[in-house]
């Protein structure tokens, strides 16, 4: 495998336009595959939050955050029993990316989501970028265990905290048997990436239908995930008919599960269920279809 910082990323997959691609077929004829990411994350109080909500007194930060810590505390309080009830009540299944530490420390809501039926996929160990884990291949064989401990089987599908990868990162999730990833979002179909034990799929993700961009980074109205999300389903929908596309919502506890916001994601599944030819599936289940019409080359 190319090491250098660039080639060891666009090595991995060939550029290949979509129009120019062997054609893939959804079951029904369906146009649009989608699929939910629900994200559940280890916050320690004992050091810098990912995420601040609330700026600290006169620009210096404090430890312990209270404030920035409790907010996203809410989210495993409150906000994913939202997202539960909202998912369940119309026969839905979420992936469900967890911090490995998590499993434990949300236990009750872990095991919910397990016997929702969810695709639980590692998310990291802690909430850290991979680049400042000192050991990635014990962090990932940590997060896997921790996940077959409570589920009773290893994760097939990883994302990364803050989709964070080094050169060596995909290379350790082939080996430790992760079978697609949800880090690079440069595609509206799954694509095969080379590792140096085999390829590993790409189910495409989002960026942009993700609510800590919508909600915490860009700051959005609280209906924003509704209105760009109607306009990301309709185009999909649309190019659907020439190569069927994946649209990925990918949400948090507690940035979507707060009560001003909740029911525009309600309205969102409403209105992609409101059409047929779309199939609403977990991370696991696009791998494979996708595998039984593009089997491994590696």
């Amino acid at each position: 495998m190319p090491r250098e910082t660039g080639d060891s990323v666009r090595g991995r997959t060939p550029y290949l336009p979509i129009h120019k691609r062997p054609k893939l077929t959804l079951p029904g004829k369906a146009r649009v595959a989608v699929w939910t990411i629900v994200n559940v994350e280890n916050w320690s109080p004992a050091g810098a939050m990912p995420r601040t909500v609330l700026p600290p007194p006169m620009g210096v930060p404090l430890l312990p955050d209270v404030p920035n810590w409790a907010w996203h505390e809410y989210g495993m309080r409150v906000g994913f029993w939202r997202f539960l009830e909202t998912l369940t009540a119309r026969k839905l299944k979420a992936s469900f990316a967890v911090n490995g530490t998590a499993c434990e420390l949300y236990r009750e809501a872990c095991q919910a989501a397990h016997e929702a039926g969810w695709d639980f996929m590692g998310h990291g160990w802690v909430q850290k970028p991979m680049h400042r884990v000192e050991d990635q291949k014990a962090a990932i064989t940590d997060t896997i265990r921790a996940i077959e401990a409570l589920t009773g089987k290893p994760p097939r599908g990883w994302e990364s905290p803050g989709l964070t990868e080094t050169d060596e990162t995909l290379d350790l999730l082939a080996a430790a048997g992760i079978e697609y990833v949800a880090d690079w979002v440069m595609d509206e179909q799954p694509l095969p990436l080379r590792t140096a034990h085999g390829e590993i799929v790409s189910v495409p993700y989002t960026v942009e239908i993700n609510d800590v961009v919508i909600s915490a980074v860009q700051q959005q109205p609280s209906d924003e995930i509704y209105r760009r999300g109607r306009d990301q389903f309709d185009r999909l929908y649309l190019d659907g008919l020439k190569a069927p596309r994946v649209m990925a919502i990918s949400i948090h506890p507690y940035l979507t599960g707060v009560p001003h916001r909740i029911k525009y994601l309600e309205m969102l599944y409403d209105y992609i269920l409101g059409h047929e030819g779309v199939v609403m599936w977990t991370g696991a289940e696009i791998l494979d279809w996708y595998r039984t019409q593009v089997p491994p080359t590696q």
